[in-house]
């Protein structure tokens, strides 16, 4: 990772051979994969969510990592039927018709095996590592210590927001009780979206350390070969994904946090021919505090539209400060040159990706002064937006108009919403209503000039 850092900041001297920069960022990314490997648990969780950094890292490096998102190390075949044996009381052919003992994937808490139950239904076994439970506080402290290290090589860089994180979190990653009640929350609250699918959890075969649920068969969300070879949609599964996760961030503000691409598949059923976004692994999740949710709502808004004193106002509000211009280029990975225009109205270009990229590494004291500024709960709704990100470079949908409409919706109704559950009157709630529905249709009537635009132009 040296490589990523600027040589002027660095306190000791790097002696770097002289190779081409393609084959040291392979070199090093080889390095990096081989050491979350070795390490396991939340070594790999790092290089999960490095390697899903596509519009930010060198292709060097994203697609060595990416092979963690799904086939990261795995615990023996002895080891599983321990931890079932343990939990669960029973072995393996009392519970299961049939158990494939060779894992559907492994990341970096647990891995998922297909199993029969005695009923004929299929379903996903989900078991923990036996060792990363008392690993993943051996690893906390060993990233504490390593963050330690990079303060004092690097003055400027503080990095212990990422340590106090891991200690609040690692916790809540590893009950896979928690994980189902998250699933089974999530599915209530989105299901309207008929495209959805969260497996159903079978809480007779569950525990903190096993979580048995439907099998959910699908390609990983950037695997664009797969959707052409199913006939999927790239911009019909980049929509739905953004219509999932505005609703779930602007307007319910319970948000899952670890959106990489093994834990989100897509699916075409072929009884009904409809795709599908099939949605796993529920440990994570962040419940947004009202007012933080609805100043993000505007700051979005403000964002979108290029109003920049809105942008200041409410990058303060969040904790920014004076940042306030580097954290609107962190949250939406564009230039303030685009900033100033509106994000809405400038589409992404070559020249400022490497803007981007250069920015990134010559702003890191600044970044991290910033991610030790702004309040907890943005550090993992920033990790999500890096996830999404990622996910749509890889599909070529990103910064497109259609996801700018669907955040200008949400935000739209989070905010009516809130300003009616404040209204003492029923003609004040009548008035917020009314506005409500003409910004809808304002913005429902501009989707329709774009779609008639693109037709005239595809003509």
């Amino acid at each position: 990772l040296f490589t990523l850092v600027p040589r002027e900041r660095c306190l000791i001297n790097l002696t770097i051979p002289n190779l081409p920069l393609p084959q040291v960022h392979r070199r090093s990314a080889e390095r990096l994969r081989d050491l979350c490997c070795t390490n396991r648990g939340t070594f790999i969780k790092v290089g999960q969510h490095l390697g899903a950094l596509d519009y930010l890292l060198p292709d060097e490096y994203t697609s060595t990592l990416k092979v963690l998102h799904s086939n990261a190390p795995q615990s023996s075949v002895e080891e599983i039927h321990q931890v079932i044996r343990e939990d669960l009381g029973k072995e393996i052919s009392d519970l299961f018709v049939s158990f494939d003992e060779n894992p559907r994937g492994a990341a970096s808490l647990a891995q998922v095996h297909k199993a029969v139950l005695h009923d004929g239904r299929t379903v996903a076994v989900k078991v923990q590592h036996p060792k990363v439970r008392t690993q993943s506080s051996k690893d906390i402290v060993v990233m504490e210590a390593l963050v330690n290290m990079v303060h004092w090589l690097f003055p400027d860089f503080a990095f212990m927001w990422l340590v106090e994180e891991a200690k609040k979190n690692m916790p809540l990653e590893l009950d896979f009780l928690n994980e189902g009640r998250n699933a089974e929350k999530l599915a209530a609250m989105l299901a309207h979206f008929p495209w959805l699918r969260i497996p159903k959890i079978h809480w007779e075969l569950s525990t903190t350390r096993i979580l048995t649920m439907d099998y959910a068969e699908g390609g990983q969300v950037n695997d664009r070969g797969y959707m052409k070879t199913h006939g999927i949609d790239v911009n019909e599964i980049s929509q739905n994904l953004g219509k999932m996760y505005s609703e779930m961030i602007f307007v319910q503000g319970f948000v899952h946090c670890d959106p990489h691409p093994g834990n989100v598949l897509v699916w075409k059923c072929p009884n009904t021919n409809k795709t599908e976004i099939v949605l796993l692994d529920h440990g994570l999740y962040q419940n947004l505090h009202p007012d933080f949710r609805l100043a993000y709502c505007r700051l979005w808004q403000s964002l979108i539209k290029g109003d920049m004193k809105g942008i200041e106002r409410y990058s303060r509000r969040l904790g920014a400060g004076e940042l306030y211009p580097l954290f609107a280029c962190v949250l939406t990975a564009r230039s303030w040159t685009s900033i100033n225009a509106g994000i809405g109205k400038t589409p992404v270009t070559c020249s400022e990706d490497v803007e981007i990229r250069r920015n990134a590494a010559l702003y890191l004291p600044q970044i991290s002064d910033l991610l030790n500024r702004v309040p907890r709960q943005m550090l993992l709704l920033l990790k999500s937006n890096d996830l999404l990100r990622g996910i749509e470079t890889t599909l070529q949908t990103r910064a497109s108009s259609s996801s700018f409409i669907i955040m200008s919706r949400c935000c739209t109704r989070a905010i009516a919403r809130h300003k009616r559950s404040k209204a003492r009157s029923r003609l004040r709630r009548l008035q917020i209503t009314l506005s409500e529905s003409l910004t809808l249709w304002q913005i429902g009537l501009y989707e329709l000039f774009l779609w008639v635009k693109e037709l005239m132009l595809g003509g």
